[in-house]
Protein backbone atom coordinates (compact mmCIF):
# COMPACT_ATOMS: atom_id res chain seq x y z
CA UNK A 1 0.00 0.00 0.00
CA UNK A 2 1.24 3.46 -0.84
CA UNK A 3 0.52 6.75 0.88
CA UNK A 4 -0.71 8.44 -2.30
CA UNK A 5 -3.57 6.07 -3.15
CA UNK A 6 -7.28 6.36 -2.42
CA UNK A 7 -7.11 2.99 -0.63
CA UNK A 8 -4.70 4.45 1.89
CA UNK A 9 -6.15 7.96 2.21
CA UNK A 10 -9.85 7.00 2.35
CA UNK A 11 -9.61 3.48 3.77
CA UNK A 12 -6.56 2.45 5.75
CA UNK A 13 -5.67 5.77 7.40
CA UNK A 14 -9.11 6.64 8.86
CA UNK A 15 -9.59 3.10 10.20
CA UNK A 16 -6.07 2.99 11.66
CA UNK A 17 -6.40 6.35 13.38
CA UNK A 18 -9.92 5.71 14.67
CA UNK A 19 -8.92 2.37 16.15
CA UNK A 20 -5.75 3.87 17.63
CA UNK A 21 -7.54 6.64 19.53
CA UNK A 22 -10.54 4.52 20.53
CA UNK A 23 -8.31 1.80 21.97
CA UNK A 24 -6.27 4.49 23.70
CA UNK A 25 -9.38 5.60 25.60
CA UNK A 26 -10.56 2.17 26.75
CA UNK A 27 -7.43 0.03 26.96
CA UNK A 28 -3.88 0.20 28.33
CA UNK A 29 -0.80 1.21 26.36
CA UNK A 30 0.19 -2.31 25.19
CA UNK A 31 -3.11 -2.57 23.33
CA UNK A 32 -2.46 0.61 21.36
CA UNK A 33 1.00 -0.66 20.37
CA UNK A 34 -0.52 -4.00 19.38
CA UNK A 35 -3.02 -2.11 17.20
CA UNK A 36 -0.23 -0.10 15.54
CA UNK A 37 1.71 -3.31 14.86
CA UNK A 38 -1.37 -5.01 13.38
CA UNK A 39 -2.09 -2.00 11.14
CA UNK A 40 1.55 -1.84 10.05
CA UNK A 41 1.58 -5.55 9.16
CA UNK A 42 -1.61 -5.10 7.12
CA UNK A 43 -0.07 -2.06 5.43
CA UNK A 44 3.12 -3.98 4.59
CA UNK A 45 1.33 -7.15 3.51
CA UNK A 46 -0.98 -5.28 1.14
CA UNK A 47 1.90 -5.06 -1.35
CA UNK A 48 2.97 -8.69 -1.11
CA UNK A 49 1.82 -10.84 1.86
CA UNK A 50 4.41 -13.53 1.04
CA UNK A 51 7.11 -11.37 2.63
CA UNK A 52 5.30 -10.88 5.95
CA UNK A 53 7.01 -13.92 7.54
CA UNK A 54 10.42 -12.41 6.73
CA UNK A 55 9.56 -9.11 8.41
CA UNK A 56 8.02 -10.80 11.46
CA UNK A 57 10.85 -13.34 11.72
CA UNK A 58 13.45 -10.60 11.45
CA UNK A 59 11.85 -8.65 14.30
CA UNK A 60 11.53 -11.72 16.54
CA UNK A 61 15.10 -12.93 15.92
CA UNK A 62 16.66 -9.51 16.46
CA UNK A 63 14.71 -8.96 19.66
CA UNK A 64 15.90 -12.35 20.89
CA UNK A 65 19.52 -11.46 20.10
CA UNK A 66 19.14 -8.15 21.95
CA UNK A 67 17.79 -10.03 24.97
CA UNK A 68 20.75 -12.42 24.90
CA UNK A 69 23.14 -9.45 24.72
CA UNK A 70 21.64 -8.07 27.89
CA UNK A 71 22.36 -11.16 29.97
CA UNK A 72 25.37 -12.64 28.21
CA UNK A 73 28.94 -12.25 29.38
CA UNK A 74 29.94 -11.78 25.73
CA UNK A 75 27.51 -9.15 24.39
CA UNK A 76 29.87 -8.15 21.57
CA UNK A 77 29.79 -11.69 20.21
CA UNK A 78 26.00 -11.57 20.11
CA UNK A 79 26.13 -8.12 18.53
CA UNK A 80 28.45 -9.42 15.80
CA UNK A 81 26.14 -12.40 15.26
CA UNK A 82 23.13 -10.16 14.88
CA UNK A 83 24.85 -7.78 12.46
CA UNK A 84 26.11 -10.68 10.34
CA UNK A 85 22.65 -12.30 10.22
CA UNK A 86 21.02 -9.03 9.18
CA UNK A 87 23.60 -8.29 6.50
CA UNK A 88 23.49 -11.88 5.24
CA UNK A 89 19.71 -11.68 4.89
CA UNK A 90 19.95 -8.36 3.08
CA UNK A 91 22.79 -9.70 0.92
CA UNK A 92 20.84 -12.78 -0.12
CA UNK A 93 17.64 -11.05 -1.13
CA UNK A 94 19.18 -7.90 -2.63
CA UNK A 95 22.66 -8.79 -3.87
CA UNK A 96 22.87 -12.55 -4.48
CA UNK A 97 21.90 -12.30 -8.14
CA UNK A 98 24.20 -9.29 -8.65
CA UNK A 99 27.17 -11.15 -7.13
CA UNK A 100 26.37 -14.31 -9.07
CA UNK A 101 26.58 -12.47 -12.37
CA UNK A 102 29.91 -10.93 -11.37
CA UNK A 103 31.32 -14.42 -10.78
CA UNK A 104 29.45 -16.16 -13.61
CA UNK A 105 28.44 -13.70 -16.34
CA UNK A 106 25.44 -14.91 -18.27
CA UNK A 107 24.18 -17.20 -15.51
CA UNK A 108 20.38 -17.50 -15.24
CA UNK A 109 18.78 -15.16 -12.74
CA UNK A 110 18.16 -16.52 -9.25
CA UNK A 111 14.47 -16.90 -8.33
CA UNK A 112 14.78 -14.40 -5.47
CA UNK A 113 12.21 -11.62 -5.13
CA UNK A 114 13.32 -8.44 -3.35
CA UNK A 115 11.18 -7.94 -0.23
CA UNK A 116 9.72 -4.48 0.17
CA UNK A 117 11.67 -2.19 2.52
CA UNK A 118 14.33 -4.77 3.43
CA UNK A 119 17.10 -2.15 3.21
CA UNK A 120 15.29 0.08 5.69
CA UNK A 121 14.15 -2.40 8.32
CA UNK A 122 17.56 -4.11 8.21
CA UNK A 123 19.35 -0.85 9.05
CA UNK A 124 16.77 -0.08 11.75
CA UNK A 125 17.51 -3.37 13.48
CA UNK A 126 21.28 -3.12 13.16
CA UNK A 127 20.96 0.25 14.85
CA UNK A 128 18.81 -1.27 17.59
CA UNK A 129 21.37 -4.02 18.26
CA UNK A 130 24.25 -1.55 18.36
CA UNK A 131 22.38 0.76 20.71
CA UNK A 132 21.36 -2.19 22.90
CA UNK A 133 25.03 -3.07 23.34
CA UNK A 134 25.94 0.54 24.10
CA UNK A 135 22.94 1.36 26.32
CA UNK A 136 21.85 -1.91 28.00
CA UNK A 137 19.43 -0.13 30.35
CA UNK A 138 17.19 1.19 27.54
CA UNK A 139 13.68 -0.13 26.84
CA UNK A 140 13.83 -3.75 25.62
CA UNK A 141 10.21 -4.96 25.80
CA UNK A 142 8.97 -6.68 22.65
CA UNK A 143 5.90 -4.58 21.82
CA UNK A 144 7.68 -1.18 21.87
CA UNK A 145 10.54 -2.67 19.85
CA UNK A 146 8.24 -4.28 17.27
CA UNK A 147 6.20 -1.07 16.97
CA UNK A 148 9.42 0.90 16.48
CA UNK A 149 10.59 -1.31 13.58
CA UNK A 150 7.19 -1.86 11.93
CA UNK A 151 5.65 1.60 12.43
CA UNK A 152 4.07 2.08 9.01
CA UNK A 153 4.91 5.79 8.45
CA UNK A 154 8.63 4.93 8.19
CA UNK A 155 8.56 1.19 7.43
CA UNK A 156 8.70 1.37 3.64
CA UNK A 157 11.24 4.09 2.83
CA UNK A 158 12.37 5.75 6.02
CA UNK A 159 13.35 7.94 7.68
CA UNK A 160 15.86 5.66 9.37
CA UNK A 161 14.98 6.63 12.92
CA UNK A 162 16.92 5.73 16.06
CA UNK A 163 15.46 3.68 18.91
CA UNK A 164 16.31 6.37 21.44
CA UNK A 165 14.29 8.89 19.42
CA UNK A 166 11.13 6.85 18.81
CA UNK A 167 10.72 4.15 21.48
CA UNK A 168 10.26 6.69 24.34
CA UNK A 169 7.52 8.35 22.29
CA UNK A 170 5.80 5.02 21.65
CA UNK A 171 5.80 4.24 25.38
CA UNK A 172 4.63 7.72 26.48
CA UNK A 173 1.49 7.60 28.69
CA UNK A 174 -0.49 9.97 26.44
CA UNK A 175 0.54 8.43 23.11
CA UNK A 176 -3.02 7.56 22.07
CA UNK A 177 -4.72 10.74 23.30
CA UNK A 178 -5.89 12.92 20.39
CA UNK A 179 -4.05 16.22 20.01
CA UNK A 180 -5.74 18.84 17.85
CA UNK A 181 -2.39 20.53 17.25
CA UNK A 182 -0.68 17.32 16.12
CA UNK A 183 -3.66 16.25 14.00
CA UNK A 184 -3.93 19.54 12.13
CA UNK A 185 -0.18 20.03 11.78
CA UNK A 186 0.35 16.44 10.67
CA UNK A 187 -2.50 16.53 8.17
CA UNK A 188 -1.20 19.77 6.66
CA UNK A 189 2.32 18.34 6.25
CA UNK A 190 0.90 15.12 4.79
CA UNK A 191 -1.24 16.96 2.23
CA UNK A 192 1.65 19.19 1.16
CA UNK A 193 3.82 16.09 0.67
CA UNK A 194 1.00 14.44 -1.27
CA UNK A 195 0.94 17.41 -3.61
CA UNK A 196 4.70 17.23 -4.16
CA UNK A 197 4.40 13.60 -5.18
CA UNK A 198 1.23 13.63 -7.28
CA UNK A 199 1.45 17.06 -8.90
CA UNK A 200 5.18 17.69 -9.30
CA UNK A 201 7.20 14.45 -9.03
CA UNK A 202 4.96 12.40 -11.30
CA UNK A 203 4.78 15.18 -13.92
CA UNK A 204 8.57 15.49 -14.10
CA UNK A 205 8.86 11.70 -14.05
CA UNK A 206 6.97 11.55 -17.34
CA UNK A 207 9.41 13.98 -18.96
CA UNK A 208 12.43 12.10 -17.59
CA UNK A 209 11.15 8.67 -18.66
CA UNK A 210 10.73 9.80 -22.26
CA UNK A 211 14.38 10.82 -22.60
CA UNK A 212 16.00 8.02 -20.57
CA UNK A 213 13.87 5.31 -22.20
CA UNK A 214 14.89 6.60 -25.61
CA UNK A 215 18.56 6.57 -24.62
CA UNK A 216 18.18 3.01 -23.29
CA UNK A 217 16.91 1.95 -26.72
CA UNK A 218 19.95 3.45 -28.44
CA UNK A 219 18.41 6.72 -29.65
CA UNK A 220 20.95 9.53 -29.97
CA UNK A 221 19.50 12.38 -27.96
CA UNK A 222 20.30 15.93 -28.96
CA UNK A 223 21.49 18.56 -26.50
CA UNK A 224 18.13 19.81 -25.23
CA UNK A 225 16.52 16.36 -25.19
CA UNK A 226 19.32 14.98 -22.99
CA UNK A 227 19.52 17.97 -20.68
CA UNK A 228 15.76 18.29 -20.28
CA UNK A 229 15.42 14.60 -19.38
CA UNK A 230 18.22 14.88 -16.81
CA UNK A 231 16.91 18.12 -15.32
CA UNK A 232 13.45 16.58 -15.13
CA UNK A 233 14.77 13.50 -13.34
CA UNK A 234 16.65 15.68 -10.85
CA UNK A 235 13.34 17.35 -10.04
CA UNK A 236 11.41 14.08 -10.03
CA UNK A 237 13.60 12.41 -7.42
CA UNK A 238 13.72 15.65 -5.40
CA UNK A 239 9.95 16.08 -5.17
CA UNK A 240 9.33 12.32 -4.92
CA UNK A 241 11.60 11.79 -1.92
CA UNK A 242 10.79 15.16 -0.36
CA UNK A 243 7.09 14.40 -0.73
CA UNK A 244 7.47 10.94 0.80
CA UNK A 245 9.49 12.34 3.72
CA UNK A 246 6.82 14.97 4.38
CA UNK A 247 4.01 12.43 4.21
CA UNK A 248 5.84 10.09 6.60
CA UNK A 249 6.47 12.93 9.03
CA UNK A 250 2.86 14.12 8.79
CA UNK A 251 1.43 10.64 9.39
CA UNK A 252 3.64 10.10 12.43
CA UNK A 253 2.69 13.52 13.81
CA UNK A 254 -1.02 12.67 13.53
CA UNK A 255 -0.27 9.63 15.70
CA UNK A 256 1.62 11.83 18.23
CA UNK A 257 5.09 10.72 17.13
CA UNK A 258 7.70 13.21 15.90
CA UNK A 259 10.20 12.12 13.27
CA UNK A 260 13.52 13.91 12.69
CA UNK A 261 13.82 15.97 9.53
CA UNK A 262 15.01 13.84 6.61
CA UNK A 263 15.12 16.34 3.74
CA UNK A 264 16.22 19.98 3.92
CA UNK A 265 16.29 21.72 0.51
CA UNK A 266 19.50 19.95 -0.61
CA UNK A 267 19.71 21.70 -3.99
CA UNK A 268 20.26 24.96 -2.11
CA UNK A 269 23.47 23.59 -0.55
CA UNK A 270 26.62 25.62 -1.19
CA UNK A 271 28.96 22.59 -1.28
CA UNK A 272 28.76 18.82 -1.68
CA UNK A 273 29.25 18.12 2.03
CA UNK A 274 26.30 20.39 2.81
CA UNK A 275 24.28 18.57 0.14
CA UNK A 276 24.77 15.29 2.01
CA UNK A 277 23.81 16.94 5.29
CA UNK A 278 20.51 17.89 3.64
CA UNK A 279 19.69 14.87 1.41
CA UNK A 280 18.36 11.72 3.14
CA UNK A 281 19.63 13.09 6.43
CA UNK A 282 18.91 9.99 8.49
CA UNK A 283 20.73 7.66 6.07
CA UNK A 284 23.77 9.93 6.13
CA UNK A 285 23.66 10.08 9.92
CA UNK A 286 23.41 6.28 10.15
CA UNK A 287 26.37 5.69 7.83
CA UNK A 288 28.46 8.34 9.58
CA UNK A 289 27.88 6.94 13.07
CA UNK A 290 27.78 3.22 12.30
CA UNK A 291 30.25 2.91 9.41
CA UNK A 292 32.46 5.94 8.73
CA UNK A 293 33.39 6.75 12.35
CA UNK A 294 33.99 3.06 13.32
CA UNK A 295 36.33 2.84 10.31
CA UNK A 296 38.33 5.71 11.80
CA UNK A 297 36.49 8.71 10.39
CA UNK A 298 38.61 11.85 10.41
CA UNK A 299 40.90 10.60 13.19
CA UNK A 300 43.21 8.67 10.84
CA UNK A 301 45.76 9.74 8.25
CA UNK A 302 44.96 11.38 4.93
CA UNK A 303 44.99 8.31 2.70
CA UNK A 304 43.03 6.12 5.08
CA UNK A 305 40.50 8.90 5.62
CA UNK A 306 40.12 9.20 1.86
CA UNK A 307 39.67 5.43 1.61
CA UNK A 308 37.05 5.47 4.39
CA UNK A 309 35.14 8.21 2.63
CA UNK A 310 35.20 6.46 -0.74
CA UNK A 311 34.23 3.12 0.82
CA UNK A 312 31.30 4.74 2.60
CA UNK A 313 30.00 6.42 -0.54
CA UNK A 314 30.45 3.30 -2.67
CA UNK A 315 28.33 1.43 -0.12
CA UNK A 316 25.78 4.24 -0.26
CA UNK A 317 25.53 3.64 -3.99
CA UNK A 318 25.29 -0.12 -3.58
CA UNK A 319 22.64 0.29 -0.87
CA UNK A 320 20.45 2.09 -3.39
CA UNK A 321 20.53 -0.82 -5.81
CA UNK A 322 22.37 -3.94 -6.91
CA UNK A 323 23.83 -2.51 -10.12
CA UNK A 324 27.14 -1.03 -11.21
CA UNK A 325 25.40 2.19 -12.23
CA UNK A 326 24.48 2.80 -8.57
CA UNK A 327 28.04 2.01 -7.52
CA UNK A 328 29.27 4.54 -10.09
CA UNK A 329 26.91 7.15 -8.66
CA UNK A 330 28.23 6.50 -5.16
CA UNK A 331 31.80 6.63 -6.44
CA UNK A 332 31.18 9.98 -8.13
CA UNK A 333 29.86 11.45 -4.90
CA UNK A 334 32.80 9.98 -3.02
CA UNK A 335 35.13 11.69 -5.50
CA UNK A 336 33.23 14.96 -5.13
CA UNK A 337 33.61 14.79 -1.34
CA UNK A 338 37.33 14.00 -1.56
CA UNK A 339 37.91 16.95 -3.92
CA UNK A 340 35.86 19.20 -1.65
CA UNK A 341 37.87 18.14 1.40
CA UNK A 342 41.16 18.87 -0.37
CA UNK A 343 39.92 22.19 -1.71
CA UNK A 344 39.01 23.36 1.80
CA UNK A 345 42.56 22.60 2.97
CA UNK A 346 44.27 24.46 0.15
CA UNK A 347 42.05 27.41 -0.75
CA UNK A 348 39.76 29.94 0.94
CA UNK A 349 36.00 29.37 0.66
CA UNK A 350 34.52 30.38 -2.68
CA UNK A 351 31.46 32.65 -2.84
CA UNK A 352 28.30 30.79 -1.84
CA UNK A 353 26.56 31.34 -5.18
CA UNK A 354 29.49 29.88 -7.14
CA UNK A 355 29.76 26.95 -4.74
CA UNK A 356 26.06 26.24 -5.09
CA UNK A 357 26.24 26.35 -8.89
CA UNK A 358 29.21 23.94 -9.02
CA UNK A 359 27.58 21.61 -6.48
CA UNK A 360 24.27 21.60 -8.34
CA UNK A 361 25.96 20.87 -11.67
CA UNK A 362 27.90 17.95 -10.16
CA UNK A 363 24.81 16.50 -8.47
CA UNK A 364 22.70 16.76 -11.64
CA UNK A 365 25.35 15.08 -13.82
CA UNK A 366 25.74 12.32 -11.23
CA UNK A 367 22.00 11.57 -11.46
CA UNK A 368 22.59 10.25 -15.00
CA UNK A 369 24.12 6.87 -14.01
CA UNK A 370 21.73 6.69 -11.04
CA UNK A 371 18.70 6.82 -13.36
CA UNK A 372 20.18 5.06 -16.39
CA UNK A 373 19.41 1.37 -16.84
CA UNK A 374 22.94 0.65 -18.09
CA UNK A 375 26.29 2.30 -18.68
CA UNK A 376 25.43 2.43 -22.38
CA UNK A 377 22.32 4.43 -21.59
CA UNK A 378 24.30 6.71 -19.24
CA UNK A 379 27.00 7.27 -21.87
CA UNK A 380 24.35 8.11 -24.47
CA UNK A 381 22.83 10.69 -22.13
CA UNK A 382 26.22 12.25 -21.39
CA UNK A 383 27.04 12.44 -25.10
CA UNK A 384 23.78 14.25 -25.72
CA UNK A 385 24.37 16.62 -22.80
CA UNK A 386 27.81 17.44 -24.19
CA UNK A 387 26.25 18.34 -27.55
CA UNK A 388 28.05 15.55 -29.41
CA UNK A 389 24.77 14.50 -31.07
CA UNK A 390 24.01 18.03 -32.21
CA UNK A 391 21.64 20.73 -31.03
CA UNK A 392 18.09 20.83 -32.35
CA UNK A 393 15.06 23.01 -31.71
CA UNK A 394 11.51 22.98 -33.12
CA UNK A 395 11.27 24.80 -36.43
CA UNK A 396 8.61 27.19 -35.13
CA UNK A 397 10.90 28.22 -32.25
CA UNK A 398 13.79 28.92 -34.63
CA UNK A 399 11.46 30.83 -36.97
CA UNK A 400 10.28 33.00 -34.09
CA UNK A 401 13.86 33.64 -32.89
CA UNK A 402 16.09 33.58 -36.05
CA UNK A 403 19.42 34.02 -34.16
CA UNK A 404 18.91 30.50 -32.77
CA UNK A 405 19.59 29.12 -36.25
CA UNK A 406 23.29 29.84 -35.66
CA UNK A 407 23.47 27.19 -32.92
CA UNK A 408 20.53 24.83 -33.48
CA UNK A 409 19.16 22.80 -36.34
CA UNK A 410 15.44 23.37 -36.96
CA UNK A 411 13.41 20.13 -36.78
CA UNK A 412 9.74 19.35 -37.10
CA UNK A 413 9.46 17.70 -33.67
CA UNK A 414 11.76 16.53 -30.89
CA UNK A 415 10.62 12.92 -30.40
CA UNK A 416 12.57 12.30 -27.17
CA UNK A 417 11.22 15.34 -25.36
CA UNK A 418 7.77 15.36 -23.74
CA UNK A 419 5.19 13.74 -25.98
CA UNK A 420 7.01 14.69 -29.16
CA UNK A 421 4.64 17.50 -30.21
CA UNK A 422 5.90 20.80 -31.55
CA UNK A 423 4.66 22.52 -28.39
CA UNK A 424 6.43 20.05 -26.09
CA UNK A 425 9.55 22.20 -25.99
CA UNK A 426 7.92 25.37 -24.58
CA UNK A 427 5.68 23.26 -22.33
CA UNK A 428 8.56 21.30 -20.78
CA UNK A 429 10.67 24.47 -20.59
CA UNK A 430 7.99 26.25 -18.59
CA UNK A 431 7.51 23.28 -16.23
CA UNK A 432 11.24 22.94 -15.64
CA UNK A 433 11.57 26.67 -14.97
CA UNK A 434 8.78 26.49 -12.39
CA UNK A 435 10.26 23.39 -10.73
CA UNK A 436 13.75 24.81 -10.44
CA UNK A 437 12.45 28.12 -9.13
CA UNK A 438 10.67 26.21 -6.36
CA UNK A 439 13.63 24.07 -5.30
CA UNK A 440 16.17 26.90 -5.49
CA UNK A 441 14.23 29.76 -3.92
CA UNK A 442 11.35 28.45 -1.79
CA UNK A 443 12.03 27.23 1.77
CA UNK A 444 10.96 23.68 2.61
CA UNK A 445 7.62 23.33 4.36
CA UNK A 446 9.20 22.82 7.78
CA UNK A 447 10.73 26.30 7.57
CA UNK A 448 7.63 27.98 6.15
CA UNK A 449 5.37 30.08 8.30
CA UNK A 450 1.95 28.62 9.07
CA UNK A 451 0.33 31.15 6.74
CA UNK A 452 2.66 30.26 3.86
CA UNK A 453 1.92 26.56 4.35
CA UNK A 454 -1.81 27.19 4.14
CA UNK A 455 -1.47 29.30 0.99
CA UNK A 456 0.74 26.61 -0.58
CA UNK A 457 -1.79 23.91 0.26
CA UNK A 458 -4.65 26.03 -1.09
CA UNK A 459 -2.81 26.64 -4.33
CA UNK A 460 -2.10 22.98 -5.04
CA UNK A 461 -5.02 21.19 -3.35
CA UNK A 462 -7.25 20.93 -6.43
CA UNK A 463 -4.39 19.50 -8.50
CA UNK A 464 -3.62 16.96 -5.76
CA UNK A 465 -7.24 15.81 -5.56
CA UNK A 466 -7.47 15.48 -9.33
CA UNK A 467 -4.28 13.43 -9.45
CA UNK A 468 -5.32 11.27 -6.49
CA UNK A 469 -8.67 10.27 -8.00
CA UNK A 470 -8.15 10.51 -11.76
CA UNK A 471 -4.49 9.73 -12.48
CA UNK A 472 -4.30 6.95 -15.12
CA UNK A 473 -1.92 4.92 -12.94
CA UNK A 474 -0.24 5.03 -9.55
CA UNK A 475 3.51 5.69 -9.80
CA UNK A 476 5.32 4.18 -6.80
CA UNK A 477 7.81 6.18 -4.79
CA UNK A 478 11.31 5.94 -6.26
CA UNK A 479 12.75 4.84 -2.92
CA UNK A 480 10.40 1.82 -2.84
CA UNK A 481 12.86 0.05 -5.15
CA UNK A 482 15.81 0.61 -2.81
Amino acid sequence: MMFHTTTFVLGFLPVCMAGFFIIGRVRTAPWTLAWLIACSLFFYGWWNPRHLPLLIGSVVVNHGIAARMRWSRRPKAWLATGVVLNLATLGWFKYADFLLHIVIPGAPALPVALPLAISFFTFQQIMFLADSAKFPAREKRFLPYAAFVMFFPHLIAGPIVRPGEIVPQLTAPRLARPSIENLTEGLLIFLLGLGKKLVLADMFGGFADTGFNAAAQGTQLTFFEAWYATLAYALQIYFDFSGYSDMAMGLARMLNVRFPMNFDSPYQASDIAAFWRRWHITLGSFLRDYLYIPLGGNRVGHWRRTGNLMATMLLVGLWHGAAWTFVAWGGLHGLFLVVHTQYRKLFPPMPAAIGQAITLFAVIVAWVPFRATSFGCALGMVRGMAGLNGIALPRMIVAALPPLAAIADPVSVMPSLGDGRTLSFPEVSACLLLGWLIVLTVPNIHRMTSRTRHWTLTGGFAFSVQALFFAPHVAPFLYFQF
